[in-house]
């Protein structure tokens, strides 16, 4: 065996059923150290999302008559990569040593003499069948369950699974990776002495807003995956414990199950909207159409911030603005009493709490979240007039407020905090799912987002309906063609969940 190289090190990551809920600490930590990551077909993309700027990536996923790399040439990947001195992450769906040929990698690893470990994951044999009701194991029904592999060659005449023995067994029987294969493996079942009203339960995309279940017997299943043209992957499961599901279904009867919902926020901020509709059950595409990139004229901000003590009131139109602002604040000063006498003013309860994640107290918020409602506010309070005021904003925004502010007196500068860009990536393959599948709505947060997803020039799918945030935002989609299904009257995130909520729930 060759010396082991203490400088690489290959970790073996049960990537979990599809929920990034489910992934456990220790395979985020995993990706966020790693130099390479290698991942499979089954694993949630977005926990790309963790891995550091520059590491690599490399997809080898495996599906159905699709292989990217075979086995070995996987395998030998690792051991590449490893002895190269790399930490490398070898993301696996659910659990590498279950059904997932984590075991062979392993060998590969240790007869090359690299350093390896194996991070659990939770396995699909077991997560989705809860995610769909059905208890594996229970008391009234039964004390063991059995997993068995459906995963063989379709042109085989003989299945290599023992259906005596499992016949003989009984009890609970979860088969992974066999949807092709189903009319083959009830047949033998069949044959074999198993009752033919036999529960059984298909859980396809098991734990993800596209979980679908169907149910059936032993005799059955086969002719209804025929007509449903339900496909993998999928889990199946036999025995009584299928029939707990009508009293437990829990994840497919939130308010949402079954609705695709496309997400156009930036990467960085897509995550509370898109887990707030994945709560409720809706199966999310997050496509961003812009990012957020500093100002073209970053010094000249820099310096309208270094001189913030300067102001009478400073005005945030958008966390992004506060983010910004401080970023560089923080950078110049040491102490934030810097900042000085100014008052501070906020458009919407996110950049107000942003704000407050500063230490910073809001004098002025409206209660509607637009830039009339604080120039209203500004004339209850007597005006402006003669007072300085520095906006961070982005560039090319609205410029309501610079020319109502100005109108009233006030002496206004404007600070170009950060700049939208489109988003050309797509890092999670959204937009190839949107033209496959299609969706039922698509959420637009600001005028920008309707912009650069229009720009993208992305076939627009049938029947999929629009939801704004407020009313700016609804003009813009109306000026560029769009009708508005769905308009949040609180205008901010929570505010377009209620919306989109209600709009399905009538």
């Amino acid at each position: 065996m060759e010396k082991k190289n203490k400088a690489g090190k290959c970790s073996l990551v049960g990537a979990g059923p599809g929920d990034l809920g489910l992934v456990t600490l220790r395979a985020k930590e995993c990706l966020e150290q790693a130099d390479v990551i290698v991942y499979d077909y089954l694993c949630n993309p977005e926990m790309l999302r963790w891995a550091q700027p520059n590491a690599e990536q490399i997809y080898v996923g495996k599906k159905a008559g699709e292989h990217t790399l075979k086995q070995e040439e996987i395998n030998a990947l690792l051991v590449e990569k490893t002895r190269d001195g790399k930490r490398v992450a070898r993301l696996k769906g659910g659990d590498p040593f279950v059904f997932g040929r984590g075991g062979e990698e392993a060998q590969a690893l240790a007869r090359a003499g690299l350093e390896f470990e194996v991070v659990p994951g939770v396995t699909s044999a077991v997560a989705a069948p809860a995610y769909a009701g059905i208890p594996i194991t229970h008391r009234g029904s039964n004390s063991h369950v059995t997993f068995f592999t459906g995963h063989e060659d379709p042109a085989k005449e003989e299945s290599s699974i023992d259906f005596t023995a499992l016949a003989q067994l009984g009890g609970t029987q979860v088969m992974l990776m066999g949807v092709e294969r189903i009319s083959t493996v009830t047949q033998q079942m069949l044959q074999k002495g198993m009752r033919a009203d036999l529960p059984v339960a298909l859980i396809r995309w098991g734990t993800t807003g596209r979980q679908e279940t169907l149910v059936g017997t032993l005799d059955t299943i086969a002719q209804r995956v025929l007509e449903s043209g339900f496909s993998a992957p999928a889990v199946a499961v036999f025995g009584d414990v299928v029939s707990l599901r009508k009293e437990l279904n829990w994840f497919e009867n939130r308010p949402l199950a079954g609705k695709r919902i496309v997400v156009t926020r930036t990467r960085t901020q897509a995550g509370v909207l898109t887990g707030q509709l994945r709560s409720l059950g809706a199966d999310v595409l997050e496509l961003p159409t812009i990012r957020i990139e500093p100002p073209s004229d970053l010094r000249a901000f820099a310096e309208l911030v270094q001189d913030a003590h300067a102001y009478d009131w400073i005005v945030f139109t958008s966390p992004n603005g506060v983010n910004a602002f401080f970023e560089l604040f923080y950078k110049l000063y040491d102490d934030a009493r810097e900042i000085g006498a100014a008052r501070i003013a906020a458009i919407g309860p996110a950049t107000a709490q942003r704000l407050k994640e500063f230490h910073m107290h809001v004098d002025l918020q409206p209660e509607e979240f637009v830039a009339e409602a604080l120039v209203r506010e500004f004339r209850k309070q007597g005006g402006v007039e003669n007072l300085r005021i520095l906006l961070a904003r982005a560039e090319k925004a609205r410029d309501v407020l610079p020319k109502e502010l100005s109108t009233m007196g006030g002496i206004v500068d404007e600070g170009f905090a950060y700049r939208t860009v489109p988003e050309t990536r797509d890092e999670n393959g959204a937009r190839r799912r949107l033209a496959e599948e299609g969706a039922d709505l698509i959420t637009f947060t600001s005028s920008s987002t309707v912009e650069n997803f229009l720009a993208l020039g992305l076939p627009w799918p049938k029947g999929m309906q629009v939801a704004s945030i407020g009313p700016v935002t609804s003009r813009t989609a109306r000026d560029l063609g769009l009708n508005v299904d769905v308009e949040a009257r609180r205008h901010d995130i929570p505010g377009l969940v209620a919306a989109i909520r209600k709009f399905f729930g009538a």
